[in-house]
């Protein structure tokens, strides 16, 4: 199976997209400011406001200047949709190709559930 070795700024970015997908923060709600989630995270508030970007960039995020970061409208969905996209092209076929290997047929994974 592949390793990813991830910059850190990507993987801040991963933790506040799962954050939102499962429901800690929803639609419209503030973001923690830069510092509060670098102190919370031990990372350089600067790593975390590179992350912050990659969200404004995509319009995930609204920003208030002197209130902070919203979750936009839409969001979730976007954001469920880049994860479908990525599992089906990067980690399925390599999980596809576990399961052959050990015998495992799709249905047998679905009874486990």
């Amino acid at each position: 199976m592949k390793t990813e070795s991830k910059p850190v700024y990507l993987k801040l970015r991963d933790e506040i997209a799962a954050a939102i997908l499962d429901g800690r923060f929803s639609e419209g709600d503030l973001l923690p400011s830069v510092r509060a989630f670098a102190a919370q995270q031990g990372a350089n508030p600067l790593t975390v406001a590179k992350a912050y970007q990659l969200f404004q960039d995509s319009g995930l995020v609204d920003v208030k200047r002197g209130v902070g970061l919203f979750v936009a409208h839409g969001a979730v969905d976007r954001l469920r949709k880049t994860e479908r996209d990525h599992f089906i092209k990067n980690v399925w076929p390599d999980v596809r190709d576990q399961m052959r290997r050990a015998g495992i047929a799709p249905g047998e994974l679905l009874e486990q559930v």
